[in-house]
């Protein structure tokens, strides 16, 4: 009797033990904000440079909607960036940005202002502040994506090393859940 309470006690704990990793690895995983680039949306904790946050957020990302519908522009998404963002010195292995420009879009920045394929691009989550002065042009390439963090003057992203193929993208951040203070969706 007790040999089959422990046998029984034992696979419950296994599967939920496998069933917390497989949730994880397939349909929903933690992720931490490790900079400043999408202050003031998702914080990252002080000392670190432009934090503005006691605690970095922590997000959940799910893994498992791009199977089944496309990115859209504004999500917020976690991706592998390309190689080209380690050849500019951006620290990090996943990063965290804004989707903006889409497969086959023209994005131009002015003066701190995007337009997408002509037409202006509402960011009324960046503050005046972190907007910066930049300009430029881009074309994305059919299966490609481009990113910008939310704090544009401290934000490492597609301005610099270009855009992300579809193949990078892990999932658009669907919650905040830490610290208490900053529970949300997305």
């Amino acid at each position: 009797m007790r040999r089959s309470r422990l046998l029984d006690w034992l696979l419950t704990i296994a599967g939920a033990i496998l069933f917390v990793l497989i949730f994880e690895a397939e349909v929903a995983k933690p992720y931490r904000i490790p900079s400043s680039s999408m202050e003031p949306t998702l914080n990252c904790a002080k000392p670190g440079a432009w934090c503005d946050g006691s605690f970095s957020d922590r997000i959940l990302v799910d893994r498992l909607i791009y199977r089944f519908e496309s990115p859209q522009r504004g999500q917020i998404v976690v991706f592998h960036p390309p190689p080209a963002a380690a050849a500019d010195a951006c620290p990090g292995g996943t990063f965290v940005k804004r989707l903006v420009g889409l497969p086959g879009d023209t994005i131009v920045e002015r003066d701190g202002y995007f337009w997408v394929d002509g037409k202006r691009f509402h960011d009324s989550y960046v503050t005046p502040a972190d907007r910066g002065d930049g300009s430029g042009t881009w074309h994305v390439p059919p299966g490609h994506y481009f990113f910008l963090g939310d704090n544009r003057i401290h934000s490492c992203d597609s301005r610099v090393w270009g855009s992300v193929p579809r193949k990078n993208l892990v999932g658009p951040v669907f919650m905040t859940y830490w610290p208490p203070n900053r529970i949300s969706f997305h």
